[in-house]
């Protein structure tokens, strides 16, 4: 189940973003801090955008449970174009491997095409990232190129670069 980020999210992000295995491909495994959380990421992640209407960032739950698996990324990238948006997902290492991943992406995929006006979605990994890609994939995602991001410190495996992997509206309708 996906829902809107509140202020009492904030433990749950804590968790999750001080778990060295979630965060190791975003900034080599250092945790976060509870600052941090209530200064920096919880204000982006509750951040309204007006060009589709809603939030970009979305707090993900088990539907029977109400268990916090983490969250997901649809939010464009121009903030006056819906036309283009960014994929991407965090959760935690419970959630790995149980299909959240995918199951979370194809929703907002279809959603984006369906009801948001998008006409492409992308998704930025580091190519050493083998569990990102494949939910990429699963998700309809192809590959589109690799390049070398700009790190602001080098983390180990950024010396491999990043992907990019995309879908457009086109592609989803022929494959559906």
């Amino acid at each position: 189940m996906l829902r809107p980020f509140t202020a009492a999210d904030a433990g749950n992000l804590l968790a999750l973003h001080s778990d060295p295995d979630v965060m190791r491909y975003i900034n080599g495994g250092r945790p976060a801090d509870r600052d941090s959380i209530r200064e920096r990421t919880l204000p982006k992640l509750m951040r309204e955008y007006p060009c589709i209407d809603t939030r970009g960032y979305w707090a993900a739950e088990e539907k029977g449970s109400r268990v916090f698996l983490g969250w997901f990324e649809f939010r464009p990238l121009d903030e006056r174009d819906a036309s283009v948006v960014e994929l991407g997902y965090r959760l935690n290492r419970s959630a790995w491997g149980r299909g959240y991943a995918t199951e979370g992406s194809r929703a907002l995929i279809r959603k984006g095409f369906e009801e948001l006006g998008v006409v492409r979605v992308t998704a930025n990994t580091m190519a050493v990232n083998a569990g990102s890609r494949r939910v990429m994939e699963k998700s309809g995602l192809s590959f589109l190129r690799s390049f070398t991001g700009d790190w602001p410190e080098a983390i180990e495996g950024s010396e491999h670069g990043d992907v990019e992997y995309a879908l457009t509206r086109a592609q989803w309708v022929r494959r559906a």
